[in-house]
């Protein structure tokens, strides 16, 4: 009769099944976002799918690699051991892996199709498909195996399958810090976001004070304070100062330095960008964006507008 097994039996299977199911959802993620991002579809040109990747690489990055040392202690424990390859908890564990690798497959396929008939590309409904196939079909062939075979002609093969797996999944891995991007490249992206930002701001905090004091600062510094306590932000890269200079009537500038172009950072972001709006367009390096107040768009309604203070 097998054995039930003991509670470090229960604690090793079930962390073995649960590593295994999320490294399986992520894996089978990081393939549909691969696909999305080398056959772009152009309805979905808005969508950031480097974050994603990002995600699914830093969540297969921890914890595929435990999965893989828990699969190797319990082969080895087998293969000392051959009664262990027939306790309770093994095959449970096993039956629910059988179990719900196949509800993967069976759901992401009828996600998929639902996509289609929605109007995904064809190419990129068959890709995924694919992608689907291979990683739950073979997760599901593996422990089919697992149950079929003696334990011990299982751990040599088992060892050798998990080798193999390993090398793709990490092969996997490293083609997405070339197709999601590496993270100094997205390190200076998110400090252009924020300059981008920061700039936007500051304008909006130009035209409140054009609306209040009906004219326009002479720089920075003189908007700091008030009531509102506003402080103007700086360059959270150098430290310094944005740059700000009036340029006649109601006419200024706004000045940052910046590490990418619009464009460049738009082609890394597979067509997503912080904003739409081609005003804020910029090339890589110092850049100088003209602005001016319009007063029949920028004014405030008179019931709205700050009444100073004596």
């Amino acid at each position: 009769m097998p054995s039930k097994g003991t509670p470090r039996d229960v604690f090793f299977y079930l962390l073995l099944a649960g590593t295994l199911y999320f490294s399986v959802f992520n894996l089978i993620l990081l393939l549909f976002q691969f696909v999305n991002v080398l056959f772009p579809d152009p309805v979905d040109r808005y969508s950031d799918y480097g974050s994603v990747i990002r995600w699914t690489m830093a969540a297969i990055i921890i914890v595929f690699p435990v999965h893989v040392w828990i699969a190797r202690m319990l082969r080895r424990e087998i293969a000392a051991e051959p009664a262990r390859g027939d306790i309770r908890i093994r095959r449970w564990m096993l039956y629910l892996t059988l179990f719900l690798a196949a509800l993967v497959i069976i759901g992401d396929l009828v996600a998929l199709v639902f996509r289609f008939l929605e109007g995904e590309a064809a190419l990129n409904f068959y890709l995924k498909v694919l992608a689907v196939l291979v990683v739950a079909g073979a997760t599901f062939w593996y422990y089919r195996n697992s149950l079929r075979w003696e334990p011990a002609r299982f751990s040599a093969w088992g060892a050798r399958f998990g080798i193999g797996a390993s090398v793709l999944v990490a092969a996997i891995v490293v083609a997405g810090f070339f197709v999601g991007g590496n993270p100094f490249r997205q390190r200076l992206i998110r400090f252009d976001d924020q300059k981008l930002s920061d700039l936007q701001m500051i304008q909006e905090q130009i035209r409140m004070y054009w609306n209040q004091e009906g004219k326009l600062p002479t720089s920075l510094a003189e908007m700091q304070g008030g009531l509102s306590g506003y402080v103007p932000p700086v360059d959270p890269e150098t430290g310094a100062a944005y740059g700000y200079r009036p340029t006649g009537g109601m006419n200024f500038e706004l000045c940052a330095d910046f590490n990418l172009s619009s464009e460049e950072i738009a082609k890394y972001r597979q067509g997503y960008r912080y904003t739409d709006d081609p005003r804020w367009n910029h090339p890589a390096g110092e850049y100088c964006f003209d602005r001016e107040l319009d007063p029949e768009r920028d004014a405030y309604p008179d019931k709205f507008r700050p009444v100073p203070l004596p």
